[in-house]
């Protein structure tokens, strides 16, 4: 009976010593790779931000998905009690384009035509 709960407990502990090593180098090693996956991802940072939307009737839960650069939304609807969400939007696409270089033209601020003369 000693026997076997020692035997019990050097496996134990092999085992821990082996997720250990593995979250200590890194992702895609000992257990990633073992498992036949391409690597463990880290589980995600995320930003919650509540807020509203102009002509809905309810609140709005804006989630960014810091890790992977993810915005989604989500929002409880009343009377059908469903939790209705929105697909989330790769904001590196949406950045990537950019608002472009600002327009030119000759108008002035307000203001500012009497400003240095």
């Amino acid at each position: 009976m000693k026997r076997r709960i020692l035997w019990a407990l050097v496996a134990l502990n092999v085992l821990l010593v082996v997720t250990l090593a593995a979250r200590l180098t890194g992702e895609g090693t000992a257990l990633g790779q073992a498992a036949g996956g391409a690597g463990v991802r880290r589980p995600a940072d995320y930003i919650m931000i509540p807020g509203e939307v102009n002509g809905g009737s309810s609140a709005v839960v804006y989630m960014i998905d810091t890790s992977n650069g993810l915005l989604g939304a989500m929002t409880y609807d009343d009377s059908n009690r469903a939790l209705n969400t929105m697909p989330p939007i790769d904001l590196s696409r949406v950045f990537e384009v950019g608002g472009g270089p600002a327009p030119r033209g000759t108008q002035v601020a307000p203001g500012a035509r009497g400003v240095g003369r």
